[in-house]
């Protein structure tokens, strides 16, 4: 499981990348990237995907820097950690409180 405290040493050290894929969703969701560490820095991890290729990841619930919500996945790579995307979570994919994954209808 990833630990929090983990992905923010990671940021606190500079041992994190974004990937490119991760920049162009940003650039199209006008989220930058003071808005993913004020994400990662002040939010809580959601969701964990340890079987993911070829590192677990997670999913992280916080706040942009101007409050909004928005949701990272982060991979843990053992010594540093990769930013995969960012997005500001769909209400109809997620319950009010935009943590809970909705069930599949």
């Amino acid at each position: 499981m990833i630990d929090i405290e983990t992905i923010r040493e990671y940021f606190k050290n500079d041992t994190i990348v974004i990937t490119q894929h991760a920049k162009n969703r940003c650039r199209e969701r006008s989220i930058k990237q003071k808005d993913i560490k004020n994400c990662i820095m002040t939010g809580e991890i959601i969701e964990q995907y340890p079987e993911d290729f070829p590192f677990p990841s997670c999913l992280i619930f916080g706040r942009a820097v101007d409050n909004r919500i928005i949701h990272v996945v982060v991979s843990d790579e053992g010594e540093s950690g990769r930013i995969i995307t960012a997005y500001i979570p769909n209400r109809s994919k997620f319950e009010n409180d935009l943590k809970t994954r909705k069930e599949p209808r």
